[in-house]
């Protein structure tokens, strides 16, 4: 695969295993403007079935995954009610080199949440 790509996935800490079924928006970031560019949803396993961008999609500047939390922890019984502590869970980040593999995953419970750069 030419030039870089952004992954991600989640993992469910509270339960130890993966997060299936997790909404996933990612937008594009400039100033205070956002632009939706891709959305999926996780699998099984709790990735995506493929990179949220890749090759000359992905491009140096900022980007914002907003994970849809709030609906899986419902539907997985974790959580209840219209008020959640964490319902949708946004991470900004920034890509300095196109070139690389950025990978962005979420390792959430219903009160706590974590990220990290992984490869």
């Amino acid at each position: 695969m030419a030039g870089g790509r952004l992954t991600t996935h989640v993992l469910d800490t509270a339960r130890g295993k993966p997060a299936a079924g997790v909404r996933i928006a990612l937008y594009r970031v400039t100033g205070n403007s956002h632009r939706k560019i891709a959305e999926t949803v996780t699998n099984a396993d709790g990735r995506t079935d493929a990179p949220m961008l890749a090759g000359d999609k992905l491009e140096e500047g900022s980007y914002e995954l907003v994970f849809f939390a709030g609906d899986y922890l419902r539907s997985s019984g974790q959580a209840a009610g219209e008020v959640l502590f964490l319902d949708q869970i946004p991470i900004r980040f920034g890509v300095p080199d196109a070139g690389q593999h950025y990978h962005v995953p979420l390792l959430i419970s219903p009160f706590a949440y974590s990220t990290y750069r992984g490869s």
